[in-house]
This record gives structure tokens, C-alpha cells and sequence, in this order.
């Protein structure tokens, strides 16, 4: 409602038709210029010698037109780069368009034009147009002229958003990828995406293995060394146990960390929420937390989310020397978003172990991650999840 609101508002509609107004003379003039470029070009792709300069400048072309209609009149979809046949055909298609938006707006500006005159001759007194002529426009003239006049001011602004609405249809339709195309694109994509998914097991994999091995089987080793001393020595065996219990304690410790570090229960039983509090009090900085959730998001996407905040939070306060870090977590438009920014030395490198591993991560539920770390700081690390 806010958005509506604010879209009504008189600045914002003079702003959005001036953008509208400079895509459609901007439109015209390219319009007719690819209407001189038409036969050269047709002529060059005949020629293969010609053909691949032609089908480069349709591409260049193509993009610009799409920036237009991006920028000035809001148009959304088709790729960055089309192909050349496509570009060519968007070119070809949008001419007449273009043309359109150019005559819509000459009969709008030669409308206003003789809108003002009449107003100046009535205002004034002067004869209108000059003194070519014996006309003097009174009140009762201007009345006459003001209804037709106020239709065909509608009629023009209604033909421009219709050139408009028309331009970014053509852009759409003729510059979107084929379903082949799509298809192909979507077959990379879940390949990239399952490659991210083994990475990111094995990562997993090896970083259990070397908790386990670093922590809790070192234990259990002394542990086990106690016991068989306690067996060897009996007259100090009650000595040996306590020590023994006090091993066992720190691997039960140990092993809870293990465990957490893998999976937080508090992510099952209290949410998001509650897991990333854990993160905050388990860190040896301070953490402060916003997490701004109408609902829980699925349960993998909780759990991506999660792993990122706790290494980011983690390699902060290894690596970066930062005295703090705030995390933000919310969901809009379908996505969680994940923001972890931290007030070190900065000049990470996103391609390292522990910021690659958490790319991996995040990719293999098909999610976006960034990073931004220039040095002296801040070091942040933005992550999107699709929640869908």
C-alpha cells in the first residue's frame, strides 16, 4: 500500500513520464536510425566475409535498446546478450515502434505548442499567431478549445504509455531465450549445482573428520590411557579414575561441540532465531543479531543460513581482528537474506578455503553469495536464499 501510495504521488508521476517521454525520443531516433542501418546490414549478411561485423554491431545494438527500455520505460526480461538472429529480429520488429512513439510525441509537442499560443493571445490581448492575422482568441474560444483539446492530451499521453507498454512487450517476447535455450541453461545449471552439492559434502566430510580426530578422539585416547594406567597401578587407581572422569567429561564436551558445529538441535526445536543466539554466545566477540522472519523458513534453507552466519562469525574472529559483528537476517519477496558484517582489517579473499567452501554451500541450494572485504575494512558477506 505504502508503494501504491508513493507512485501516485504528483513528483513521482512527472518523473516517471519524463523517463517515459526521453525512452520514446531516444526510441525514435534509434528507430530511425536502424531503419538507414537496415539495408547495409541485410546487404552484410549476405556477404560471409561481412557477416560476423554485421551480426557483432545487431548485438551491440540489441543491448543498447534493451538498457533503453530497461532504464527509461521499465522493462524486464530477455539475457544481456540475446543472440544475433534474435537481436537482428528485435531490431527488425521494433522499428515500427519506435517510429510510432516519434509521431505520438511530435503530435503531443505540436499540440501543447498550439495549447500555449492560445492561452498567450487570450492572456495578452495579441492577435494569435502574430499580426498575420485578425484572430483575437476571448474567453469564450479558449472554452471551446479546452474539451477537444483536454481529449486529444489524453488520447497522445495514452498512445505514448501504449508505445511504451509495446516496447518493453517486443524486448520480452523477441529477446527472451528459446525453451531450448532455457532447457540447456537449466541442465547447467543443476550439473553446476549438484558439483556444488559433492564439494560441499565432502567439505563437510573432512571438516567432521578433523574435528573429530583433533578433539574427541584425542580424548578418548586419554582417556583410554588413564583407564589402562588405573589398571596397571591399582594402589593409585582412585586418583587415576578422577582423572579418568574428568576426560571423559571434557570428550562429552567436545563431542557436543562436534555435534553443534554440524547441526544445532536449537534449529529443530526453537528456529532460526534461537540457533543464531547460540552463534552470538558461543562467539568470543560480540554478536549482535537481527533476525526479522514472519515465518521459519524451510528447514535446509535454515540450515545454509546458519552454517553461513556461524563461519563468517567464526573466520571474524580468527582472521579479521574485529571488536564486533552484526548479522541480519530477513525475508522479502520469497528470499532470506543473510548479511554478516564485521568491523576488521578486511581484505578477505572470497576465493579462500573457508569463504569458498561457504560459496559451495550456498550455491548447492541454488542461493547467491558475495563478498565484500576491501582493505581496512568492513568485511561483509551477503547471502540469498531462495525459501520457495
Amino acid at each position: 500500500m505504502i508503494a501504491r501510495r508513493s507512485s501516485l504521488h504528483p513528483v513521482g508521476i512527472v518523473r516517471a513520464w519524463t523517463r517515459t517521454g526521453a525512452g520514446l525520443v531516444l526510441g525514435a531516433a534509434s528507430a530511425a536510425a536502424h531503419l538507414l542501418l537496415a539495408l547495409p546490414v541485410a546487404v552484410a549478411l549476405l556477404v560471409p566475409a561481412l557477416r560476423p561485423a554485421a551480426e557483432r554491431l545487431g548485438v551491440r545494438l540489441a543491448a543498447l535498446e534493451r538498457r533503453r527500455v530497461t532504464v527509461l520505460l521499465g522493462g524486464t526480461g530477455g539475457p544481456a546478450a540475446a543472440s544475433p538472429a534474435r537481436a537482428l529480429r528485435y531490431l527488425a520488429a521494433r522499428i515500427p515502434a519506435g517510429l510510432l512513439g516519434g509521431a505520438v510525441l511530435a503530435l503531443l509537442g505540436l499540440g501543447t505548442w498550439y495549447a500555449a499560443t492560445i492561452l498567450w493571445s487570450w492572456a495578452t490581448g495579441t492577435r494569435w499567431l502574430g499580426e498575420d492575422t485578425e484572430e483575437v482568441i476571448t474567453g469564450a474560444v479558449v472554452a471551446y478549445y479546452s474539451v477537444p483539446g483536454a481529449v486529444l492530451l489524453y488520447l497522445a499521453l495514452a498512445g505514448a504509455a501504449g508505445v511504451a507498454r509495446w516496447e518493453r512487450l517486443l524486448r520480452t517476447r523477441l529477446l527472451a531465450p528459446s525453451r531450448e535455450e532455457r532447457l540447456a541453461r537449466r541442465v547447467e545449471e543443476l550439473a553446476r549445482t549438484r558439483d556444488a552439492v559433492v564439494a560441499a559434502v565432502d567439505d563437510e566430510r573432512r571438516r567432521i573428520e578433523r574435528d573429530l580426530h583433533d578433539g574427541v578422539q584425542q580424548q578418548l585416547v586419554a582417556l583410554g590411557m588413564l583407564l589402562g594406567r588405573a589398571r596397571r597401578h591399582p594402589e593409585r587407581a582412585d586418583a587415576l579414575v578422577v582423572q579418568a572422569h574428568e576426560a571423559a567429561q571434557r570428550a562429552l564436551v567436545e563431542l557436543r561441540d562436534v555435534s553443534w558445529r554440524v547441526y544445532p538441535a536449537a534449529l529443530d526445536t526453537g528456529g532460526l532465531a534461537t540457533a543464531l543466539e547460540s552463534v552470538a554466545e558461543r562467539a568470543p566477540l560480540p554478536v549482535r543479531i537481527r533476525c526479522e522472519l514472519p515465518s521459519e523458513p524451510p528447514a535446509d534453507v535454515r540450515a545454509v543460513a546458519w552454517f553461513v552466519v556461524s563461519e563468517a562469525v567464526t573466520n571474524a574472529a580468527k582472521h579479521s581482528g574485529a571488536l564486533g559483528v552484526d548479522v541480519s537476517v530477513r525475508a522479502a519477496d520469497g528470499l532470506l537474506r543473510v548479511s554478516v558484517r564485521d568491523d576488521g582489517r578486511g581484505g578477505a579473499d572470497p576465493t579462500g578455503g573457508g569463504l569458498a567452501g561457504l560459496a559451495r554451500r550456498v550455491d548447492a541450494a541454488d542461493g547467491t553469495f558475495r563478498v565484500h572485504s576491501p582493505p581496512g575494512g568492513p568485511t561483509t558477506v551477503e547471502t540469498e536464499l531462495p525459501c520457495a
